[in-house]
């Protein structure tokens, strides 16, 4: 039997719940939000896995890690997990709707399944879920709260944005009181782009 565990990483949209199972990221998840494992695995933050997906969040977060290099093991039927793939080849600071990623699996009727798919996906950010917005450009749903998700795609855009440009894409503003996200302009050799 494959033993699970868990740790967590302090981050600006709040805590993320990291699990692993054996050789592989099974889930990231906004704490408190959302269904929570069914059991309680025990927390082992120095896992070589979760001690790898808290360093390339933190890259992440900080502005220095457009795409993540780390191994899962995502659980779902076969049109979940195709709709996961598809997802995953959104490049950083890039949206796509939900009929985009119908079309893309070869289901273009499915809208709302993908839609249901995408709601599903167990690693939050990695698989980058909050990349798919509606087809008017609105942000839909979101397990961590269209707030969230808003601020995520402003913070890859406001990383892509070229030093001291407004920027003419689409600005995603979960509120009137948000701001765009304080982003570091260093460059990594983990940056692709």
């Amino acid at each position: 039997m494959s033993a699970i565990w868990k740790t967590t990483v302090d981050t600006p949209v709040g805590t993320l719940l990291l699990l692993a199972e054996d050789d592989a990221l099974v889930g990231v998840a906004f704490s408190g939000r959302g269904s929570a494992p069914v059991a309680d695995p025990p927390t082992e933050p120095a896992h070589p896995v979760l001690a790898q997906a808290r360093t390339q969040l933190g890259e992440y977060f900080a502005g220095l890690r457009t795409r993540f290099e780390l191994p899962l093991r995502a659980q779902g039927t076969d049109f979940q997990r195709r709709v996961w793939a598809a997802l995953a080849e959104i490049a950083y600071g890039e949206t796509r709707s939900y009929s985009e990623i119908a079309a893309r699996v070869e289901q273009p009727k499915a809208v709302r399944a993908v839609g249901a798919a995408n709601g599903r996906n167990p690693v939050a950010i990695v698989i980058p879920c909050h990349r798919v917005i509606g087809a008017d450009g609105s942000l839909t749903g979101y397990g961590g709260g269209t707030a969230t998700k808003g601020w995520l795609l402003r913070h890859e855009r406001a990383v892509l944005a070229p030093r001291g440009s407004s920027g003419s894409q689409t600005q995603f503003w979960a509120s009137p009181s948000d701001s765009p996200p304080r982003v570091p302009r260093r460059q990594s050799a983990n940056q692709s782009s």
